[in-house]
C-alpha cells in the first residue's frame, strides 16, 4: 500500500491518525495516509505565524522562482500526478490530464503575478488641506491563511489557495479534502524542494472537529473556503472578525438561442454537463432552449449523451465513471426518482449501479423540484424550451444560486442583455458555463459564495492597503 505522510511546518510525519484512501472506482483500500490532530496544528499555525516577517521580506524574484519551480515540477511528472488524482478521485484520467496542466497554469500565473504586486500612487492636495502632500498605497501579507478545499478538484483547487498564498507572501494552512488529500501531499513534495521557508506551507488532512479550528482560531486572518453552501455559510458564521471568501457552487444554467450553432452547442452540453460525473462547481445542470429549436437540441443531446463511453478512469478512452462515494450515488438516484414522482420526465438515464450513476436527462422539471433549485452535484442535466431570451434569463435567476450561466447566440443585443440582467458572477458567450481559466475572476453572488478566486484576485484578497502620506 502506498503511504503519504502529512507535511505539518516543513517536515514530512505520520501521526496515531492513520487514515484510509479509497479507489471510488475499485472500490478498494489503495493508499495511506494520517490525520493531523490538535498537536499538529498548533505547530503549523505557530510555524507560520513565526514566519510573516520573513515572507513579507521575500523580494520578488524569489517568489518568482519558487512558483515556477513548483510549476515546472508538475509538468514533469504530469502523469504520475493524473495517475495519482485519478485513483483517489474516480475521475477520468483525460480530465485529471487537464487538471494537472491548469494547476502547472495556475503556479506560473502566480509566479507573474508575484512580480507586479499592487501598489498605487494618491494626489494628496486636491483639497487646500493637501496642499505639498502625496500618497502612496502599499499592499502587505494579510497574515496566517487557512484554506479548505473539495474533493472534485482536490489538486488544482488547493493549488489555487496555495500559489497566491506563496505569491502574496502569506503562510497556509491547506485542510484537503478527506477522501482525495493525496495528490495536495504528493505535490508539497515540489514544495519542499524550493527555497520557501520551512513552515510556510502546510498540508493536513483532518477530522472536522480540528479542522474546525482553522475556522474559529483567531490568529487566522483569512479563510478560503470551496464546498457546500451549507458548510460555507456555517464557517462564515463561526468564523469572527478574520476575512473570509467563499466559492460554494450552484446549478448553473445555460441558454440556447437562435442563430447558434447548434452542433457546437450539444458538444459543449454535453462535456459542460457529465464531465467528471457533474461533480463540479460550474456543472451543466440546466439547459433553456429557444422553443422552435427545442426538439432537435433534445435528439441530438440524447444521442451524444448516449455515446459516452463508460470505463475505468484510468482508461484514457473513459468519459463517465464512478462518482465519489456510494451515498452520493445514492443522493443523485433519489433526487431523480423523486423529479419522476413529481412529473419530470425521463428522457435518457436515471439508473444507479453502485457508485455509478448514468449519466440523465431530465425534461418536464418545475422549478421548485429539488434537482432545479438545489445543486445536484452529479451527472444529471435538465432541458427545457422556453419562449424567448428574457424568460430564460428569468428562469436561471429563480432561486438561490448565481455563479456562472452560458448563452449560446450570434446577436450582440442578446449578449448584452444576458450580461445586463443575468445574476451571476460570471457570463460565458456560446460556450458553457463550465468555462474556467484560471487567471479569470471566478466565483458567485447569491448562495455561491462571496469574493473571487483566480489567482490576482485571490492574492488581493491576501493583501491589506496601507497608506503612506508624505511632503512632496
Amino acid at each position: 500500500m502506498e503511504t503519504y505522510p502529512i507535511y505539518c511546518a516543513g517536515k514530512f510525519i505520520e501521526t496515531t491518525g492513520e487514515w484510509n484512501v479509497t479507489d471510488p472506482f475499485l472500490n478498494e483500500v489503495f493508499a495511506k495516509t494520517w490525520l493531523a490532530g490538535m498537536e499538529e496544528l498548533e505547530i503549523a499555525i505557530q510555524s507560520g505565524l513565526n514566519l510573516r516577517g520573513q515572507l513579507k521580506a521575500m523580494p520578488a524574484y524569489q517568489r518568482y522562482q519558487i512558483l515556477s519551480e513548483i510549476s515546472n515540477g508538475l509538468r514533469l511528472q504530469r502523469q504520475e500526478f493524473a495517475e495519482l488524482l485519478s485513483r483517489e478521485s474516480g475521475k477520468p484520467v483525460r480530465y485529471a490530464l487537464a487538471e494537472v496542466d491548469r494547476s502547472v497554469q495556475t503556479f506560473t500565473v502566480a509566479a507573474e503575478e508575484s512580480r507586479r504586486l499592487p501598489k498605487e500612487y494618491i494626489s494628496i492636495d486636491w483639497t487646500t488641506a493637501g496642499k505639498g502632500k502625496e500618497g502612496l498605497v502599499k499592499y502587505f501579507p494579510v497574515g496566517l491563511v487557512a484554506g479548505i478545499s473539495p474533493f472534485n478538484f482536490p489538486l488544482n483547487l488547493a493549488v489555487h489557495k496555495i500559489a497566491p498564498a506563496i505569491a502574496a507572501g502569506c503562510p497556509i494552512i491547506l485542510k484537503p479534502s478527506s477522501s482525495t488529500p493525496l495528490s495536495t501531499l504528493k505535490l508539497c513534495k515540489l514544495i519542499d524542494e524550493t527555497a520557501l521557508p520551512k513552515g510556510a506551507v502546510s498540508v493536513l488532512p483532518m477530522n472536522r472537529t480540528v479542522g474546525n479550528l482553522l475556522v474559529t482560531d483567531d490568529r487566522i486572518s483569512l479563510l478560503s473556503f470551496t464546498g457546500s453552501p451549507e458548510v460555507g455559510w456555517e464557517m462564515k458564521r463561526e468564523s469572527g472578525k478574520k476575512k473570509v471568501v467563499l466559492e460554494l457552487g450552484g446549478n448553473a444554467g445555460v441558454i440556447i438561442s437562435k442563430g447558434t450553432n447548434l452542433e457546437e452547442a450539444i458538444t459543449k452540453c454535453v462535456t459542460g454537463g457529465f464531465s467528471y460525473s457533474g461533480q463540479v462547481c460550474i456543472h451543466t445542470q440546466r439547459i433553456y432552449v429557444i422553443r422552435g429549436l427545442f426538439d432537435e437540441f433534445l435528439a441530438c443531446f440524447k444521442e451524444k449523451t448516449s455515446g459516452l463511453i463508460k470505463g475505468n478512469p484510468l482508461d484514457k478512452d473513459t468519459e463517465i465513471a464512478t462518482m465519489i462515494d456510494m451515498s452520493n450515488a445514492v443522493r443523485v438516484e433519489a433526487w431523480v426518482n423523486q423529479a419522476l414522482l413529481e412529473g419530470a420526465k425521463l428522457v435518457y438515464g436515471g439508473r444507479r449501479e453502485g457508485n455509478f450513476f448514468e449519466p440523465t436527462i431530465l425534461t418536464d422539471t418545475k422549478p421548485l423540484m429539488q434537482v432545479c433549485r438545489e445543486e445536484i452535484f452529479g451527472p444529471v442535466v435538465l432541458v427545457e424550451a422556453v419562449n424567448d431570451l428574457e424568460e430564460a434569463v428569468t428562469r436561471i435567476n429563480e432561486g438561490r444560486f448565481g455563479l456562472q450561466a452560458g448563452l449560446f447566440t450570434d446577436s450582440l443585443e442578446e449578449m448584452n442583455y444576458a450580461f445586463g440582467n443575468l445574476e451571476v458572477g460570471g457570463v460565458i458567450i456560446n460556450d458553457v458555463p463550465t468555462f474556467r481559466v484560471d487567471h479569470m475572476p471566478y466565483g458567485g453572488v447569491k448562495d455561491s459564495g462571496q469574493g473571487r478566486e483566480g489567482v490576482r484576485y485571490a492574492i488581493l484578497d491576501m493583501m491589506e492597503p496601507r497608506l503612506l502620506v508624505k511632503n512632496c
